[in-house]
């Protein structure tokens, strides 16, 4: 047992040194830095724009200036409109110069209404024009109604939305904000178990074979089981991927905790990461363990069936593919997250870590649904594990150019012959 510890702690401490690890590290925590810092960002990079926040207006009408300047003045105040009274190309050229942001000019179509142009150096920015054309919305809706004779209060009526409330009937289920905040914050714990699986996977299969490459295997074939081998590297990097999280989830909490106050309402109240509830946080490192020991038990006996390390993209490609399959497939699964086709292959070992995950945080499902889930997953690792050290004690002793799955034969009858 005690060689066992020696080369789960020898993969951990010898992937924990490599500067793939650290740069990868760094620069995961420095987009982390600047994800929970991104309001203070915008500002410092918006501070010089915003002295020039003046929007040249020719109204051709004579009238309508006024009332889109007292107007704007509830949507932006940070705008500025200023009459020009010079010609439109001189006007165009002072946007040039970026004396103006724009040139806005105000018309009135047949029907008496007003219509306008927006000039710009480009038409990348949105909130500017939005804006406006807003204003102009509303300015064009008050002239209807004065031509149409409607009070304030018909015109109220008219502009006021549709009550329409959704109710589920089935007990306990979730209300649609709630829904709302789950979708974003399962959508983004979702990318976090597909790529930290796809990452250690490959990080297994990676190892094994740099080892047979170098012929380090035959040493330690000798000395350690090649069961006690394999999983002491899979334990070894799910240790590896532990700690490279746990240092991302000190820092992510650290700057979150820092600018709270920015951070309130917007992007980061949409994805719902102010009221996670508990239970969430519970089966997303649940599913996140099982389906790391799941894909882990089959990278590393795939990565013993190759003797160079150019081979093992080829081996792990359908891995990695399942894998996609599996997240493509909960995407879907964000919208219509109680389809009969999202139960049905939740049940499905390979897809159970993402989807089940993702019915639990969508939706209020019986416990029962999880737990087997959680089962199917545990009996899935104990087959795969008891097939995958047979092949791998069988495939570690294979050398030369690897043909694909057809060795995975081979490597169950070094096996037997052993």
């Amino acid at each position: 047992m005690n060689r066992f510890w020696i080369i789960l702690f020898h993969t951990y401490l010898s992937k924990l040194k490599t500067k793939s690890f650290i740069v990868t590290t760094l620069i995961t925590a420095l987009i982390l830095i600047g994800l929970t810092n991104m309001t203070n960002i915008i500002d410092f990079f918006n501070k010089g724009n915003e002295e020039n926040q003046k929007i040249a207006v020719i109204d051709e009408t004579g009238e309508l200036f006024p009332l889109i300047e007292a107007q704007l003045k509830t949507v932006n105040e940070e705008l500025e409109l200023e009459v020009y009274t010079q010609s439109e190309g001189k006007a165009e050229a002072e946007v040039e110069k970026e004396k103006y942001k724009g040139l806005l000019i105000l018309k009135l179509n047949e029907d008496q209404l007003p219509s306008a142009v927006y000039k710009s150096l480009s038409v990348a920015d949105y909130q500017i024009p939005g804006d406006l054309e807003f204003t102009l919305q509303q300015m064009k809706a008050q002239m209807a109604a004065s031509q149409l004779q409607l009070t304030p209060e018909q015109l109220s009526k008219l502009s006021e939305p549709v009550s329409f409330e959704r109710v589920a009937l089935k007990d306990n289920a979730k209300t649609q904000e709630e829904l709302s905040q789950a979708r974003g914050l399962v959508y983004v714990i979702l990318f976090v178990i597909y790529f930290a699986v796809i990452m250690y996977a490959n990080m297994i299969a990676m190892e094994v074979a740099t080892e047979k490459s170098s012929r380090v295997m035959e040493i330690l074939i000798s000395s350690v089981s090649p069961i006690k081998q394999m999983f002491g590297k899979i334990l070894g990097i799910a240790l590896l991927s532990l700690t490279q999280m746990a240092v991302l989830l000190a820092v992510g909490y650290y700057f979150i905790k820092r600018n709270l106050q920015s951070l309130q309402g917007g992007f980061f109240e949409f994805l719902g990461f102010q009221n996670i509830p508990l239970s969430t946080i519970i089966y997303a490192l649940v599913f996140f363990l099982l389906g790391y020991f799941l894909y882990a038990t089959l990278a590393a006996f795939l990565g013993s069936l190759v003797s160079r390390i150019e081979d093992v993209q080829q081996m792990v490609t359908p891995m990695t593919f399942i894998i996609a399959a599996g997240f493509m497939i909960a995407m879907f699964g964000l919208n219509n997250p109680d389809t009969t086709f999202i139960t049905v292959t939740s049940y499905i070992p390979f897809f159970t870590p993402m989807l089940m995950f993702m019915r639990v945080g969508m939706l209020t499902i019986p416990v029962w649904e999880p737990m087997l889930g959680i089962v199917i997953l545990l009996v899935s690792i104990i087959l795969l594990a008891v097939f995958g050290a047979k092949v791998y004690k069988g495939g570690v002793l294979m050398y030369g150019k690897s043909n694909s799955f057809k060795d995975i034969k081979k490597a169950l009858q070094l096996t037997k012959n052993d």
